[in-house]
């Protein structure tokens, strides 16, 4: 399918938020030459993905990369493996990266084959798995990506990076009362907020220094970002 990019909309507002697919009708809001833009044109040729994945998986990984760097990258409930790649691109310290869920959407490969189109360098270095997150091995030298592991998967993707002693990076999402613990903090704060700060709490407890930020809530509502290290002995 041929698009006609002088047919782009022009509107005077292009929300980080929405859902909407990107297309290459899409790339002349991307006409620069910074790592986001260019990752963005990507995005827009392969037609796969929704614009807020997009923003999220960029303000994750930013953050992430100010604080962690080397080791192999682990995007755990990856979907299509952006977060994975954007890490590998931000900061060229780390070998490899691996992008796992139970299922990866089909259009994954097709994304990343447009990145190592763009970026030979990336070609072999990122390995998408479908299987459960469970069933990888960890080590302690990685570093545990996780954006909107739904509900109780955030959980245990911290429990799993935990048991490994590596670090982690989670940015929750669908906090449940029924399968996440909320510190009986909830006469105080919500239900996500209780959710979230009894996690930054009991990983403080596991002996890791942590590290609390919030990416912009233009992109998504659900935008704590929680990073964890494990201090030193």
């Amino acid at each position: 399918m041929s698009f006609d990019t002088s047919l782009a909309p022009r509107t005077p507002r292009f929300d980080p938020n929405s859902r909407n697919w990107l297309t290459p009708y899409d790339l002349p809001r991307f006409a620069g030459d910074t790592l986001f833009e260019r990752i963005a044109r990507v995005v827009c040729e392969a037609a796969c993905l929704p614009r807020k994945e997009l923003y999220e998986s960029w303000a994750v990984a930013r953050r992430v990369r100010r604080r962690f760097r080397g080791g192999r990258i682990v995007d755990l409930a990856a979907g299509h493996a952006l977060t994975a790649s954007m890490l590998l691109l931000i900061d060229d310290s780390s070998a490899a990266a691996v992008a796992v869920d139970t299922h990866l959407p089909a259009s994954a490969a097709l994304l990343l084959a447009g990145m190592c189109r763009q970026w030979p360098r990336l070609a072999g270095r990122v390995s998408l798995r479908e299987q459960a997150e469970y069933e990888l091995p960890l080590l302690a030298s990685d570093v545990v990506v996780s954006v909107h592991a739904c509900g109780a998967l955030t959980d245990r993707v911290l429990e799993r990076a935990v048991a490994a002693r590596c670090r982690v990076a989670v940015l929750p999402c669908c906090h449940d009362k029924q399968t996440c613990d909320t510190g009986s903090l909830e006469g105080w704060l919500d239900i996500p907020a209780a959710i979230d700060a009894t996690r930054a709490l009991a990983l403080r407890q596991s002996g890791y220094r942590v590290h609390t930020q919030c990416i912009p809530d233009a992109i998504t509502p659900k935008n704590r970002l929680l990073l964890g290290e494990p201090a030193p002995a």
